[in-house]
């Protein structure tokens, strides 16, 4: 009787474990039978993530030309600072020649053949401001027409009206410079801007991981149509004065 119940004691241990385990191996079956149908492991972030990399690219191509368009309005503003510079000149100057000859002329006969001699003069004065571009072609054209013009003024009576109007083709050229100015600004923020969105939707793209094709196809296509057209598009820079 003692022996049986040695027998007994020592395989209470062993029949113990037994249970322990066939009840373990049941629970993590009736966890497993418990898991949603169709979960799978999510990607770990950033692999094979073709839309946040072609959106990368895009906002590279973006950066390049975000940095063309402020290249281009900084001159564009240097370019109007020269031509404001060239209009007060020219406006100084066309106030001093105008005080110093303020005083008519004493009336006498011409000679025979001077009102000639005049419009050569203002023909070859006129002509030596355009070559500087202190005139427009088109106010040469003017000259030699005699359209508002009067060839047979004595020459110092013809220089400050030469100088009135290289101080209103100088102030044409600083309207028409604040006008790229404006311009170039107006591009180089929208390509900016452009770059902005890029970068925040690449980041989006990384943290949301893969997308189907076509939601790849149509946020791709929303920010890279915009960055392809200021790609795509000079600004026209400011001519020299």
């Amino acid at each position: 009787m003692e022996s049986v119940l040695q027998t007994f004691l020592r395989a209470v241990p062993q029949a113990t474990a037994v249970w322990i385990a066939v009840l373990l191996v049941l629970a993590v079956a009736v966890a497993v039978a418990a898991l949603p149908r169709g979960v799978t492991t999510p990607p770990a972030p950033g692999a094979g993530n073709r839309l946040a990399d072609r959106l990368e690219s895009a906002a590279t191509e973006a950066a390049e030309v975000a940095e063309r368009r402020r290249a281009e309005w900084l001159a564009a503003q240097q370019a109007v600072d020269e031509t404001w510079a060239a209009y007060e000149q020219a406006s100084d100057d066309a106030r001093r020649i105008g005080a110093t000859t303020a005083y008519p002329l004493m009336s006498r006969r011409r000679k025979l053949g001077e009102n000639v001699d005049r419009q050569r003069y203002l023909h070859r004065a006129a002509t030596e401001l355009c070559r500087t571009q202190d005139l427009s072609i088109a106010q040469l054209n003017d000259v030699y027409a005699h359209r508002g013009w009067n060839p047979r003024l004595h020459p110092v009576q013809q220089e400050p009206v030469l100088r009135n109007a290289v101080r209103a083709h100088r102030f044409d050229a600083y309207q028409r410079a604040v006008e790229r100015e404006r311009a170039a600004w107006r591009s180089a923020e929208a390509a900016a801007e452009t770059l902005r969105g890029l970068r925040a939707e690449a980041s989006a793209a990384r943290l949301r991981g893969p997308v189907t094709e076509a939601g790849e196809q149509q946020v791709y296509a929303e920010h890279w149509t915009s960055a392809e057209s200021e790609r795509r598009t000079p600004v026209e820079l400011p001519a020299a004065a």
